[in-house]
């Protein structure tokens, strides 16, 4: 396939075709209250920093990549914080609003279509995001990079699902290992990485899911189990990630 990877900034025309590749997750994932911060703003804000591919034959979206730039004083390599992708979108919002200059770039979404899936389109996206980090003049890239195989072993401690390996040694884990490909090395788990709270009402609506007992319940495409308690009518998911840094300068 013949594709275009642009930023929103170059093509400021590609900027609406974003919507096209929207909606593809769970329902629960796209509830976290974070979220906005970034996405209510993200074509406006940070367009250097989206990038879309185009289909040259179709003219038709398959993949974007989103990222931010943050402020953070220390290496990288040495750990990021426990609060993850949550705390990447917060801190990315509080250095706009006060002027603080960044010093690295997150990663805070890559997306492919689902029908190109397992077509080497996720590590192209994953090697412009790097080379557009470099081109603005950054020497690390993060990410709070969310396990694409962990939901098949949600009782699995997060601590224990990142050292599996295969027998080449790179992860057990598809997502990581692209990123472990590209140059990318694991730091630590983010384990408090998206917090995602609603009523059991809400939750019964995002899921098809009764939600009617007290304790762990085991949603499609949840990396954890989904904490619910009956009594206080109310469900919570704490969904892990795993840091990935890549020095590109």
């Amino acid at each position: 396939m013949d594709i275009e990877i642009a930023t929103v900034a170059a093509r400021p025309e590609w900027g609406p075709m974003l919507g096209q590749l929207s909606g593809l997750w769970p329902e629960f994932m796209s509830q976290d209250p974070t979220a906005g911060l970034f996405f209510g703003y993200h074509v406006s804000t940070y367009p250097e920093y989206v990038l879309i591919a185009v289909d040259q034959a179709t003219g038709q979206p398959v993949a974007k990549a989103h990222s931010v730039p943050i402020s953070w004083e220390e290496d990288p390599a040495d750990g990021m914080p426990d609060g993850g992708w949550d705390w990447v979108v917060r801190t990315s919002a509080y250095d706009r609003l006060s002027g603080t200059s960044p010093t690295i770039v997150s990663a805070i979404e890559i997306f492919v279509r689902p029908d190109l899936r397992r077509g080497g389109l996720s590590g192209r996206m994953l090697a412009a995001m790097r080379a557009n980090a470099a081109r603005l003049g950054f020497t690390d890239l993060v990410a709070p990079v969310r396990p694409s195989g962990k939901h098949e072993h949600p009782d699995v401690p997060i601590d224990e699902y990142v050292t599996w390996t295969r027998d080449d040694g790179l992860p057990h884990d598809p997502w990581l290992r692209v990123h472990v490909r590209a140059g990318g090395k694991i730091v630590n788990v983010a384990h408090t990485s998206m917090v995602i709270p609603g009523q059991l009402a809400r939750w019964r609506e995002w899921t098809g899911l009764p939600f009617d007992k007290t304790g762990q319940v085991h949603v499609p495409e949840a990396l954890n189990p989904v904490h619910c308690d009956v009594d206080q009518d109310v469900a919570v998911y704490i969904e892990p990630n795993v840091w990935m840094h890549h020095r590109i300068g």
